[in-house]
Order: C-alpha cells, then structure tokens, then sequence
C-alpha cells in the first residue's frame, strides 16, 4: 500500500510539473489521472481553474469545497461517492452554505462526465436544500448617531449615507470624490458587481480610509444586532424617508433590477404605522367630528 501511495505521488507530482512546462490540454491529463487514481480532490484541482465562472465565483467555489466537501470526501474516488455521501458532507452546513456547496459539487461532477470520467453525476440526485430569507435587521440614520460605533464611526456613517458595498468602499479612495459626488467604478475584487454597480451618488460627508478587512466594522456592528451589508437597507431607508422615488433609488444603490430596490422599499417600521395613523387622523378624524 505505501509502494502505491510512493507511485501514485511521483506520477502525480511528474504530470503536474509537465502541466505547468507544456500546459497541453486538462482533458489529456484526466485521462491519465483516471487511469491511476481519481481522487475528488484531484478533480477540484484539475477542474477547478478552467470552470467558466468569475474570479470572485471561483474563489467562493474554492472556499466552499475546502471547508465542507474536502474534509470527508476530497480523498475519495470519483467513482465511489454516492450521493448520501454528499449529502453527509453539507448536512451541518448553513443553508446557504449547503447550497453553494453541493452546486460546486454538481458543477464538478458534471465536468467529469463531460471527460467521459464517470457515468453517472450522483450529485444531480441530491435535492437542493431549503433557503428560507427573513427580512434583515438594520439601524436607521438617527439609531447610528445615538450608539458608540468606535473608531470606526466615519467609516459606518459612510456607508450608511451612500450605499456602498464593502468591496466598492474599500475600493475607493479620496480622488473618487469630486463635483459633490461619489464617483463609484470598481471593487476591491475588480469590476463592480453588476454593470449597474457602476455610478455616482451624492457625498454628504464622513468619508476615512476603509481597513482591508470588514472584521473591526463587523465586530462593532454585530454587537448592536445588524451586519455591514444592512447599512445598505439603512441608505435605501434614508432615500426612502426623503421622498425618492424607487427608480432613483435603484440608480444610487446599483441595483441591476428595481425589483431588489423595491423589495427594500416595502420594509415597514413600527414608527411609520404610528405615523401614518397620525396623518389619518388629524386629515379625516376632524372633519368626521366636525359633521
């Protein structure tokens, strides 16, 4: 058995310095591979680089198959993994977690059957799990102003008024601000993440330099039970407030469709019932009692 794993490591250890040298065509190389050993962790790193996905997807992918298909089923061979045994693997998983995880799953699969590697894609057996979407928490502008956000104040009052997406803030630097407005064309990963993600919306202040990574802003935030991405619902609940219209909304915030704008929209507080019951009945409780 150690004489194999030996053999099985040179040859693998010798075709990948040839990939890297020749780089002729992932599919001569499965071929090969499938006539040694087929491990799932083998076809991740073959199969992995060359999905037709974006950066950013393909490091998702990555990280998704690392934490939770890897552990139990990266060393097993393609041909021996049943879908129970996938199943096993993201059964702990949040459900949005199970879900990326057994599309990377399906995703590779399917390119082994399309290598003639396999017959059969046992994923496709595996039923997508249940992903139940609440609506999310958010501070409005005056409960931002009323906690202690730390030394990173400026960086959550920015946010807040102007809608950025944590990629596109940490992107953005003090010259991407001029002519009273924010001047938003790129994300820390690259492009925005849509087209519409492409614009300009206007400065009212607080701007400082974001840190590299979300994790000061997100301890700050979670302490007071929202996120960094709710400060997005708390932008769409200050244009709201002010009368602008949804379609306007949609621009600011980079909203692809104005279906996601409006679903933030139609968030309703307590205080806005109140309110809104003030209205009627100072507008038509008098001129009832005036009859």
């Amino acid at each position: 058995m150690l004489l194999f794993s030996n053999r099985l490591s040179s040859v693998w250890s010798l075709i990948k310095n040839w990939f890297c040298s020749l780089k002729p065509t992932i599919d001569f190389y499965l071929l090969v591979l499938r006539k040694v050993l087929m491990l799932f962790d083998t076809l991740a790193t073959l199969v992995m680089p060359v999905l037709p996905i974006t950066k950013k997807t393909r490091s998702n992918y990555q990280g998704s198959y690392n934490r939770y298909l890897a552990p139990t089923l990266g060393h097993k061979d393609i041909l021996l993994i049943t879908a129970d045994d996938v199943l096993a693997a993201i059964k702990d998983a949040p459900p949005q977690s199970a879900y990326q995880a057994l599309m990377v799953g399906k995703s590779l699969m399917r390119e082994a059957k399309s290598r003639n590697l396999i017959t059969t894609v046992v994923t496709d057996s595996c039923k997508l799990p249940t992903i139940t979407v609440g609506q999310t928490r958010f501070l409005t502008w005056d409960q931002i102003t009323e906690v202690n956000l730390g030394k990173y104040s400026e960086q959550i009052k920015f946010l807040a008024l102007h809608g950025l997406r944590w990629g596109e803030a940490v992107a953005l630097r003090q010259e991407d601000i001029y002519d009273g407005l924010v001047h938003i064309n790129k994300s820390v990963h690259g492009a925005t993440k849509t087209k519409a993600g492409v614009r300009v919306v206007p400065y009212v202040g607080h701007f400082k330099k974001f840190p590299k990574t979300r994790k000061p802003l997100a301890k700050i935030l979670n302490a007071n039970g929202v996120n960094i991405h709710s400060l997005r619902k708390t932008y769409a609940y200050v244009l709201k407030s002010n009368g602008v219209h949804v379609t306007t909304a949609q621009r600011l915030m980079g909203h692809a469709s104005p279906m996601v704008t409006l679903g933030i929209y139609t968030a309703v507080l307590d205080d806005e019932i109140t309110s809104t019951g003030k209205i009627l009945i100072d507008k038509y409780m008098k001129k009832v009692v005036a009859v």
